[in-house]
């Protein structure tokens, strides 16, 4: 395992999944098929993912005090990440997520927060020095916002590398995009950030041209199948995704950030690591659920 520390700071969630035919409409009722409750979580999710490819993960989240709480735990544990400073909320419950996957492998989230909403500017105060210490700090939106332009703060401050992941999509500050190292929107995102619609890979280049004129040194904006554009010091590049036969993408997003994380972590370039990034999330594609789909290291390094 790699010694240098990858800060996560997000959410923790379960994940109740059900396959289904086809999204329902407004109104309407559709019967689905298999049902499964998984672990899940943007944060938790990029958290196990950086730590299953080898990252040395201290995660940072609030749980309920209860029994998905205490099953998110084992599972944050069993999968080697440190969870000294994920807080037992003892008045919210723990968060969920209810998704539906279609027969083409889309999906449709409607999240309730619980305890992720609490996770606070004096939570990350608390965790300060420990977050100092860090190389590189992960984040995305399904926490406060004040939570996280507070922890991008301290880790710029400290000369920690701030990963964001902006998703849920959002309208972000100057005062948040100034701290970020590398932005990761998707092409809705993306479009939301900048207000240009992404359809392609010039549109992506536009789009990346302004985030980096809002101050983020470096834009990789993913788009699903078609793979990922790189905006760095080098210019533009782009990364094709890997054919595959997909089954479920939940959690592709969540899983090409972890990967990410943990190659540049390794010192890789940013592009070297967004191919990384990118073997990952197409396997995790091709299986059900979000923390059940990530990858080994084994299997990356095998279809690299």
């Amino acid at each position: 395992m790699n010694t240098k520390k990858i800060f996560v700071i997000g959410s923790s969630n379960t994940d109740m999944v059900v396959k289904t035919s086809r999204i329902p409409r407004p109104g309407e009722t559709v019967i689905g098929g298999t049902f499964m409750m998984i672990p899940g979580g943007k944060g938790a999710n990029q958290a196990v993912a950086a730590a299953r490819l080898g990252g040395n993960v201290t995660f940072v989240a609030r749980t309920g005090n209860d029994m998905f709480g205490d099953r998110s735990m084992f599972n944050y544990k069993e999968a080697g990440i440190d969870t000294r400073y994920i807080f037992r909320d003892k008045e919210q419950p723990s968060g969920v997520a209810l998704i539906c996957v279609d027969d083409h492998a889309e999906n449709s989230i409607v999240v309730s927060p619980g305890a992720n909403g609490a996770l606070s500017v004096q939570d990350i105060e608390s965790v300060k020095k420990e977050l100092e210490s860090a190389s590189y700090l992960l984040m995305q939106l399904e926490t406060p916002m004040e939570t996280v332009e507070h922890a991008a703060r301290l880790a710029s401050e400290a000369g920690v590398k701030v990963i964001l992941n902006p998703a849920p999509a959002t309208q972000l500050s100057r005062e948040l995009l100034k701290n970020v190292y590398l932005i990761t929107p998707n092409e809705t995102e993306a479009e939301l950030l900048t207000g240009i619609t992404v359809n392609d890979t010039e549109d992506a280049k536009r789009a990346a041209d302004q985030l980096s004129g809002l101050g983020v040194e470096n834009v990789i904006i993913t788009l699903g199948a078609s793979g990922a554009l790189i905006r760095d010091a080098g210019g533009y590049a782009f990364q094709e995704a890997r054919k595959v036969d997909a089954v479920d993408t939940t959690a592709a997003g969540d899983v090409f950030n972890g990967a990410l994380c943990v190659a540049l972590n390794e010192g890789m370039e940013i592009r070297e690591a967004a191919r990384f990034a990118s073997v990952a999330a197409s396997v995790s594609v091709t299986r059900m659920g979000a923390q059940s789909s990530i990858p080994s290291r084994e299997e990356v390094n095998t279809l690299l």
